[in-house]
């Protein structure tokens, strides 16, 4: 299969893809309990004044009608208004957006930074005693819960020893050098929190790859030619090991997202998944819509572009 082609069939299902979670999110948003016209109407409207203002948002008409619409306004690039703030879903998005991209970015480079060094350690003492260590960190990194490690921090670090703030993003009234070190320490909780929940599973990945890797015949000859162990270690082996452990990245984005806006409720982080947890609370649909959308786009464009890395970076993909 060609490059071109391989290419057009991956867009081609991430636009499926991307429908399909718009239509699921669509329908199981009004299948939340309660009346969303609560959201946009006030009690002491009278019956003419409220009708108008449903009629206004298009929550009068039937479900199919207001799915085409919905449709309809995405194609045009306009994802609606809040039924609670009174402002363009965008804008609620825009101003929460540099937020969970600060905390999922600065996970997944912890992530990789501290698990890459903990696979190796892990595969070159294969069965002895730091391997076995690391295997258990991997394997309770797995089953850990997000809120239950937020909270535990929290309790912790936050308000037992007050080292870290334990909630929100910055300190109010803090500017200059001043806010970017309170934007950091405010950081630190989420962040840790976030990684620790995802680091096992790419622990274990690189250890079974790089493990698979110094078993092959090539380094079997780059040891028969005295190159030296950590030469082939770190030169051979890591360099293809790391193949499957990028590739784990970007299928791993949908979790990380998922675990962001978990990690973000905990925290009160100003977020996208803070803004979920209140667009739900507040039943105002074109912010879940629109979050949901961000969301799913982003986790399809994430696992799109490592499909095609991974076409290019090895031919036998594109051919199965």
């Amino acid at each position: 299969m060609s490059i071109a082609l391989f290419i057009l069939r991956r867009l081609a299902r991430g636009v499926f893809t991307i429908l399909f979670a718009v239509t699921v999110t669509f329908l199981l948003l009004r299948l939340l309990p309660g009346d969303p016209a609560l959201a946009v109407a006030s009690p002491n409207m009278t019956d003419q004044a409220r009708e108008a203002l449903l009629t206004q948002y298009g929550l009068d008409r039937p479900l199919f009608i207001q799915y085409f619409l919905y449709l309809g306004q995405l194609l045009q690039g306009n994802l609606g208004t809040s039924f609670t703030q009174s402002i363009p879903v965008v804008d609620v998005l825009m101003q929460r957006l540099p937020w969970t991209l600060l905390l999922t970015v600065t996970s997944l480079v912890l992530t990789i930074v501290i698990g890459i060094p903990l696979g190796v350690l892990a595969a070159s003492h294969k069965h002895r005693f730091l391997d076995r260590l690391v295997q258990v960190f991997g394997v309770t990194g797995q089953s850990l819960f997000v809120p239950s490690v937020g909270i535990v921090l929290l309790f912790v670090f936050g308000l037992n020893l007050r080292w870290f703030p334990i909630g929100g993003a910055y300190d109010e009234g803090a500017y200059g050098m001043q806010w970017y070190g309170s934007v950091l320490s405010h950081l630190v909780l989420p962040a840790i929190s976030l990684t620790l929940i995802q680091l096992g599973s790419y622990v274990l990945t690189m250890r079974a790859t790089l493990i698979e890797a110094l078993g092959e015949d090539y380094i079997t000859l780059a040891k028969a030619k005295g190159v030296p162990p950590r030469t082939i270690l770190w030169k051979h082996a890591v360099r293809n090991a790391m193949l499957p452990a990028i590739t784990l990245i970007g299928l791993q984005l949908g979790f990380v997202v998922g675990g962001a806006v978990l990690t973000e409720t905990v925290f009160a982080y100003p977020g996208i998944g803070r803004g979920i947890y209140e667009a739900v609370t507040q039943l105002d649909f074109p912010v879940l819509q629109g979050a949901f959308l961000l969301l799913a786009v982003t986790v399809v464009i994430a696992n799109m572009l490592t499909d095609i890395a991974y076409g290019f970076l090895d031919p036998r993909v594109r051919t199965s």
